[in-house]
């Protein structure tokens, strides 16, 4: 297996087809990583949630990193870290963009049930299942990709 640095434009198609991903926040320096449903467009990530931990520590810290990977096989995978700024989009302020973000994660199959889903689990806390739609605003992104050894080029997964 060969692993090589990808360039900023292979991170951003990567970026383009996955719809999975990680979101980390920190607080008072304590990490917190969760699974998020992602949509991406030139220069944003776009993301579902209700309120929470997550949302809360986020607007505290706006700092934010965004994991998303997409494997073949052990041998054949890529991987992507966005570092960017955390923009929360509360109506009617935002209502544009909130329009905009439920377009584009519309493509990806359930991606409201993460959200929904961490929500129920959590519900004798009394916290609200308002929607919460925001985006990341995307400062950079750096990636790996594996080959397998005597392979030119990676085959891309199958939703490619």
């Amino acid at each position: 297996m060969i692993i090589r640095q990808m360039g900023d434009q292979e991170c951003r198609v990567t970026l383009a087809r996955t719809s999975l991903a990680r979101l980390g926040c920190c607080l008072e320096n304590q990490p917190y990583v969760v699974p998020v449903y992602i949509a991406y467009e030139p220069g944003f990530i776009y993301v579902f949630s209700t309120l929470g931990q997550k949302i809360e520590w986020m607007r505290a810290n706006p700092r934010v990193c965004i994991q998303a990977d997409e494997i073949v096989s052990e041998s054949n995978w890529a991987s992507v870290v966005v570092n960017g700024r955390f923009q929360d989009l509360p109506e009617p302020k935002f209502s544009a963009e909130r329009a905009h973000a439920r377009q584009l994660l519309k493509h990806h199959h359930d991606w409201w049930l993460n959200a929904v889903g961490e929500r129920r689990l959590t519900l004798e806390k009394d916290l609200s299942m308002e929607p919460v739609f925001f985006r990341i605003e995307i400062e950079s992104t750096t990636g790996l990709r594996a080959i397998p050894e005597g392979q030119q080029t990676a085959t891309l997964s199958p939703n490619a």
